[in-house]
């Protein structure tokens, strides 16, 4: 059952009021235009982030160190791809960039760019800045994943905004792989954050494809995303980003199972960030403009997922696939359970020892988890009992194929 209206408002604006770390991520429609990089839109988002970090959260005392009490912020910034071919192109090198190779060398032509311009307007507000490059790798190692993590405390620490992108000069993927929607809701997770700010070329989350309902109204909040279905209810990619509201309300998806809610927000509307505060009270809107109420806010999960978890669920890609039975299914979704051989009848992929695996019931994914076989000795003992596992194996083998302890339901992959 839906939550009344008041109920999301009142989070809305108690989230607002009290987030300490704030991801906000910003999209390459957003930040560029036919010319490349929009110096107006950055400046004007320099500008929001400057006040946004200046407005202690309540209950901070007053006399507290402001390196301490302060909002610690996080920008994701996508646009390098564009900003290196619109640089290019004023240098008389029109080029294409639709392959992996010719857009990897415009992100290493605009990330110089991307980073100079964003350090420039940044320091008009005295805000020293940070550039971090990451890729998927950085985070599926563990000790890797940790001392990224203690890097970004000790730059919020410091009072240093970090303005992270992939690294996709040497990513090994195509760039999908490397959506900064995604990556922002992995950093989510890796910074502790307590509110995830999405600014988007769109108003907010349409209530239907865009492409089937042009005139179809915004979600001024969305309770359980897990709820939707992003393919119907979603279009296409947008022109110059490789993400669209897909991605973005997937991102949602999964900052919410570990508790952190998502505030979409049009992106190019003017000081679009600071209004939403101020529409909750949490500061005045900047002078000539209204509050502003719009956007779409998605609520958190009511039952948080361990940080653990969903580390492991999206570390990487699903090197393969698992099919069970209808006993299996229920036992994995109603009952606790952990993945047992004798429930699995297909494998599909060629996966090592410990790799992520998705878990199909009738075709439809149902979680994500960590195998304890490979796929090839997986495929020996699947359907049997253990048992006939152990003459098959020998005593060193798993009584689970994945344990609930390393089974993400419901993932959002």
């Amino acid at each position: 059952m839906a939550a009344p209206k008041e109920d999301w408002q009142h989070e809305r604006a108690r989230v607002l009021a009290q987030a300490r770390v704030v991801v906000v991520k910003v999209g390459s429609a957003v930040l560029t235009d036919a010319n490349g990089l929009s110096v107006p839109v950055l400046e004007n988002l320099a500008a929001q982030l400057a006040s946004l970090r200046s407005l202690l959260p309540q209950g901070t005392a007053a006399d507290a160190e402001e390196s301490a009490q302060s909002r610690r912020l996080v920008l994701v910034s996508s646009g390098a791809v564009a900003a290196g071919r619109a640089a290019l192109s004023s240098r008389g090198h029109v080029v294409e960039t639709t392959g992996l190779a010719a857009r990897q060398a415009a992100a290493a032509v605009g990330q110089g760019q991307l980073m100079q311009a964003w350090d420039r307007v940044f320091f008009a507000h005295r805000m020293p800045t940070a550039q971090v490059l990451l890729t998927r790798e950085d985070l599926r190692a563990r000790q890797r994943f940790l001392n990224a993590r203690n890097t970004f405390a000790e730059l919020l620490e410091w009072g240093v905004l970090p303005i992270v992108n992939e690294n996709d000069t040497v990513s090994i993927s195509e760039l999908k792989f490397g959506d900064n929607d995604c990556l922002a809701s992995l950093l989510v997770n890796l910074t502790g954050a307590d509110l995830f700010i999405n600014l988007t070329s769109a108003s907010g989350v349409l209530a239907a494809d865009p492409q089937k309902n042009p005139h179809a109204p915004i979600l001024d909040h969305i309770d359980d995303v897990a709820a939707l279905d992003l393919g119907q209810l979603c279009g296409g990619k947008t022109s110059v980003g490789t993400g669209g509201m897909y991605s973005k309300l997937l991102a949602a998806r999964r900052a919410a199972q570990i508790g952190v809610p998502t505030l979409i927000l049009p992106g190019r509307e003017p000081h679009v960030i600071t209004r939403a505060f101020a529409a909750c009270g949490v500061c005045d809107a900047p002078e000539g403009h209204a509050p502003f109420t719009g956007g779409t806010w998605v609520c958190p999960a009511q039952h948080a997922i361990p940080r653990r978890k969903f580390w492991l669920a999206y570390q990487s890609d699903p090197a393969g696939s698992v099919h069970v039975d209808a006993g299996a299914a229920r036992a994995l979704l109603h009952k606790g359970g952990s993945l047992l051989p004798g429930g699995v009848f297909r494998v599909e992929g060629s996966f090592q020892q410990g790799a992520l695996v998705r878990v199909l019931h009738d075709g439809q994914s149902i979680g994500v988890g960590l195998s304890n076989y490979s796929a090839s000795d997986l495929k020996k003992i699947m359907g049997l009992k253990r048992h006939e596992v152990a003459a098959i194996l020998g005593d060193a083998h798993y009584p689970e194929v994945i344990h609930r302890d390393n089974l993400l339901l419901d993932a959002a992959v």
